[in-house]
C-alpha cells in the first residue's frame, strides 16, 4: 500500500517524539530507582544507628545474651520501634507495614553471624551490617538490614507504584500532545509544499509568469525564492527564444524575398539573365552567408563550446596591429583612424585570436556607421583601483581599451541594448549598412569570457564610445 507523504511525515515526527519520550522515561525510571533506593537505604542506616544503643543496653540487661529476643519477639519489635512523638530523633523513618519494619528488612545476628530474629536474608553477604558491642567494646553481634533493592516495604511499594502510574499517565499525555503537534506541523508543511508543487507543475506546463509568496524566511521560503528566480529566468529565456526566432525569421525573410523576386523575374523573362542581373543575387547570398556565420559565431562564444587558449599577451601590440590593419578600410570609407597609448607593453591573460576578433569587430562597427569625414580613435590605457570579478591571480588593475567615433551618436535609452542580439538603432544603424546585429553580442561574449566588462557611452567626438576593461597582469 502506498502511503501518502502527509502520513509518512506524521509518522516520522510522531515516532521521533515517542522515541524521545521513551528514552526520557527509561532514564527517569533508572535514575529514580537508583536515587530512591539509595535514599531508603540511607534512612534505614540512620534508623539502625538510632536503635543500636537500645539494643546494646537490652543485651547487657538480659545477661549478655540474645535469648530474650529469640524467645520474646515483642521485645525485638519494641527495640526497633521509632521514637514516640515529642522524643528526640534525627531521622524521619518511612512508614512500614508492620509498624517497625523489623521482620521485613532488619535482622539481629549473633557474634557468629547467625540469625537470632528478623529477615533471614539479612545474613547474606550483600546485607548492610552495623556492629553491636558491649560497654567494653567487645563485638557481640550485628544489626543487619536487607538492601531496599531486595526487600521493599508495602508503603514503599505503594509509593513506587504511584510514581510508576504517574509516569505512564504523563507519557500517554505527552504522546497525545506530540501526535497533535505532529499533525499540525505536518499539515502546515504540506500546505506550503502543496503550493510549491502546484507552482512547479505550472512551470512544467510553460507558465512562467507566476511567483511564489514569501512569508517566514525559512528553508521553504528560500526554496520558494529559488524556484521563483528559476521561473523568472525561464520566462526571460522563453522571451529571448521567441524574440530570437522572430529576429531570425525577419533577417532570413528579407534576403530570401529578394532572391525569390529576382529569380522569378528572370524566370518570367522580365529581367534578362546577365552578369549585372546576377550581382544583386550575389549580394543577398553574401549577406545570408554572413548572417549564418555570425549566428554560428554567437552560438559558439555564448555556449562556451569554443576552447579559449589563455596566455600572457601584450595588449598594446595586439591593439596597434589591429589599428594598422584597419587603416586602409577606414581610408576607403573617408575616415581617419588613430591609435594612442603610452607606448609601454600592457600584459593580460587572453586568447590572441579572439582579442583580434574583438578589436576588428568593434573597429568595423565604427567604420560602418560613422559618417564620411569622421574620426575614429582607438586608445589603450592602464587603470588601477578597479576590481574585476574574474578572480585571476597576479592581477594589477585593469587594461582599458576605448573605441570612440564621431557622429552619428546613439540615444541614451538605446545604449544599454546595443549588445543584445539583432538590436539596431533605427535612425542610423540599420540593415542597409550591412550589419547583422550580432557583432556587438559576439564582442560581449568574448569580453566576458576573458573576465572583463564592456559598456557603451557617449563619445566626446559626437558619436559612440565603447569601453572594454580586461584584467591586467603584473608581468607576463
Amino acid at each position: 500500500m502506498k502511503l501518502r507523504l502527509s502520513f509518512k511525515l506524521f509518522l516520522a515526527i510522531l515516532a521521533a517524539c515517542v522515541l524521545v519520550l521513551v528514552v526520557n522515561a527509561a532514564f527517569v525510571r533508572i535514575s529514580f530507582v537508583r536515587d530512591f533506593m539509595g535514599y531508603l537505604n540511607e534512612q534505614g542506616v540512620a534508623r539502625m544507628q538510632e536503635v543500636i544503643p537500645r539494643i546494646n543496653a537490652a543485651y547487657a540487661s538480659n545477661g549478655n545474651s540474645w535469648e530474650f529476643a529469640r524467645q520474646n519477639p515483642e521485645s525485638w519489635f519494641s527495640l526497633m520501634r521509632p521514637p514516640a512523638m515529642g522524643q528526640e530523633f534525627t531521622a524521619i523513618v518511612p512508614p512500614v507495614s508492620d509498624q517497625t519494619g523489623a521482620i521485613l528488612r532488619f535482622a539481629l545476628l549473633d557474634g557468629d553471624g547467625h540469625i537470632v530474629i528478623g529477615n533471614a536474608n539479612a545474613a547474606a553477604a550483600d546485607a548492610i551490617r552495623l556492629p553491636l558491642q558491649t560497654a567494653q567494646g567487645e563485638r557481640v553481634g550485628w544489626l543487619a538490614m536487607v538492601p531496599f533493592e531486595n526487600a521493599i516495604a508495602a508503603g514503599d511499594v505503594r509509593f513506587y507504584e504511584a510514581q510508576l502510574r504517574a509516569r505512564w499517565l504523563n507519557g500517554a499525555a505527552s504522546v497525545v500532545v506530540a501526535a497533535l503537534l505532529a499533525w499540525l506541523l505536518t499539515g502546515t508543511l504540506l500546505r506550503r509544499l502543496k503550493v510549491i508543487a502546484q507552482f512547479v507543475h505550472r512551470l512544467a506546463l510553460g507558465d512562467y509568469s507566476q511567483r511564489l509568496p514569501m512569508r517566514d524566511r525559512d528553508e521553504l521560503d528560500q526554496l520558494a525564492s529559488d524556484i521563483s528566480q528559476l521561473a523568472g529566468k525561464l520566462e526571460n529565456i522563453e522571451h529571448n527564444r521567441r524574440a530570437f526566432m522572430a529576429d531570425i525569421s525577419h533577417e532570413l525573410r528579407t534576403p530570401l524575398a529578394v532572391l525569390k523576386a529576382e529569380l522569378e523575374a528572370i524566370q518570367d523573362g522580365i529581367r534578362p539573365l546577365r552578369l549585372d542581373t546576377l550581382a544583386p543575387l550575389q549580394s543577398e547570398v553574401t549577406q545570408l552567408n554572413k548572417l549564418v556565420d555570425d549566428l554560428h559565431e554567437l552560438a559558439v562564444t555564448q555556449t562556451g563550446e569554443f576552447r579559449y587558449t589563455f596566455e600572457a599577451l601584450d595588449l598594446h601590440r595586439i591593439a596597434q596591429h589591429c589599428a594598422m590593419t584597419m587603416q586602409a578600410r577606414a581610408r576607403d570609407s573617408g575616415l581617419t583612424l588613430s591609435f594612442s597609448s603610452n607606448g609601454q607593453p600592457l600584459f593580460i591573460q587572453g586568447d590572441e585570436s579572439r582579442l583580434q576578433q574583438l578589436l576588428s569587430n568593434l573597429l568595423e562597427n565604427s567604420i560602418r556607421y560613422t559618417h564620411p569625414g569622421g574620426k575614429i580613435r582607438l586608445a589603450l590605457a592602464s587603470t588601477g583601483g578597479h576590481t574585476c570579478t574574474a578572480g585571476m591571480a597576479g592581477m594589477a588593475g585593469m587594461a582599458e581599451l576605448s573605441i570612440e567615433d564621431s557622429a552619428p551618436g546613439v540615444d541614451e535609452a538605446a545604449r544599454p541594448h546595443l549588445f543584445e542580439r539583432f538590436y539596431r538603432v533605427d535612425a542610423s544603424r540599420n540593415r542597409s549598412s550591412g550589419g547583422s546585429g550580432l557583432g556587438l553580442s559576439i564582442c560581449r561574449n568574448i569580453v566576458e569570457s576573458h573576465g572583463g566588462e564592456i559598456a557603451a557611452h557617449p563619445s566626446p567626438l559626437g558619436g559612440l564610445r565603447i569601453v572594454v576593461r580586461l584584467p591586467a597582469l603584473v608581468s607576463p
